[in-house]
Parts: C-alpha cells; structure tokens; sequence
C-alpha cells in the first residue's frame, strides 16, 4: 500500500507513531511536514528499521505549494493512492469567547482545516484511483459531551474537519472511497507531557497509530463517514 501522511515532522508526536506503525506493516509511506530538516530525519529513522518512506517538505496552508507536491508525487509513485492522513494541525487556548483574539481563529483555521481541505482536494482523485480511505483528525471536544471553554477557535476549526470528512463520504462514496475522522482526548505527546505533566490521562500514540492503521485497512472497508472517539 502506498500511504501519505501530513503534519510527520517533530519527534515524540503523533505523525512518528502512525507512519512507523503503516511502515511497519509493509506500506510505502510519504511523509510531509512543513520543516524539511524534521521530516527527513523521521524518514530516515523508518529506513533505518527496515521500512520504505519519502519525505516531502511543504507549507500545506498554500494552495499552489500543495497543488505541486501532489505533482511531485504522482510523477515519483503514479496516480495512485491507498490512504491519505490528514494529520497536520495543532492546538491552542483561545480564552473566553468574548475577550479572545480573532488571529487565534484564523491561526487555528489554516493549521488544521486548510492544510486537510488542500490535501485532501490535491490527493483525493489519486485515493479515487485506489478506491481507498482518507482519514481525518478531529477532537474529543466536538463531540456534543465535549467541553469546549476558553477553546472555541480549536474546537471550531476541528469541527469544520468533521464536516470536511462528511463532504468526502457524500462526494466519493460511489467511487469506493471511505472517509473517516478520529477525535481523540489528549493524545501523548512530548508537547502535551510538557504542559500537563507525565501523569495526566492520555490516549497513547501508539492507540493512535493503531486507529489510524485499521481504518486505513481493507478490515475497516464497510466503516465510512464515522467520528471515532478515543479516549481513555
């Protein structure tokens, strides 16, 4: 299987988990992150263990930069493409609605929704191809149980995720194409055990990754146009 992942670029985060564990199982993983230095060494470390990865260096919030990697990769590996990840993004506190700044939303905007809107519009005729599966990452806090204070902006832009997801599942389904988003809790990271500490309930990388793998699966090809909850 030929996979794309985005947003594999730092160490100790979620894309080093999900790339090492599709690598692990046999697939040819394209890696894309916006700094070249980061991703390159996490391409390096898969081929070190025996995997096959390429890394890509992209802004995935422009549009004309997205529109030539998805060039770059049909000409280096075809029209083809088993799974797409759109797992760029991040995270930050807004504050009360009401005192909080508008640069936070557009921030969290292009982070999360526009680098999944442009990836997903430049790859999805090759997942068509393959009649294959785009999975999205949304949040534990769109959920109707999720509490979204003082992150309205984080929540906002994931939840335009979601219905991203929707769009795909309506649009592809004929052609075979599966669309599925994740909503995590917090997830550990080295950015999270950071700023809330080693002993904080967390969902595991690795329970992440192994998500990620089963939806990207031929054993998930009847699950489409879910929101996954993981949490622990």
């Amino acid at each position: 299987m030929l996979s794309l992942i985005t947003g594999v670029g730092a160490q100790g985060q979620v894309g080093e988990a999900v790339a090492t564990a599709l690598a692990e199982r046999g697939d040819v993983v394209l890696l894309v992150s916006r700094q070249e230095g980061e991703v390159r060494a996490r391409a390096g470390e898969i081929a070190a263990k025996g995997g096959t990865a390429h890394a890509y260096a992209c802004d995935l919030s422009d549009a004309n930069a997205v529109a030539a990697l998805a060039q770059t990769v049909t000409r280096e590996h075809g029209g083809r493409l088993d799974a797409l990840v759109n797992l760029a993004g991040g995270f930050a506190m807004s504050g009360p609605l009401a005192q909080s700044d508008p640069s936070i939303l557009e921030h969290q905007l292009r982070i999360n929704l526009i680098t999944a809107y442009l990836a997903t519009r430049a790859f999805l005729p090759s997942v068509v191809a393959a009649r294959g599966s785009v999975v999205f990452f949304a949040s534990e806090a769109v959920l109707e149980s999720g509490n979204v204070s003082g992150m309205a902006a984080y929540a906002a832009a994931k939840a335009a995720v979601v219905a991203l997801m929707r769009a795909v599942f309506d649009e592809a389904r004929a052609a075979g194409v599966r669309a599925n988003a994740l909503a995590p809790a917090a997830i550990r990271t080295s950015t999270n055990e950071a700023s809330m500490g080693k002993d904080a309930r967390y969902v595991e990388r690795e329970q992440v990754a192994a998500a990620v793998a089963f939806l990207c699966s031929p054993a998930a090809s009847a699950i489409t146009g879910q929101v996954i909850r993981l949490r622990r």
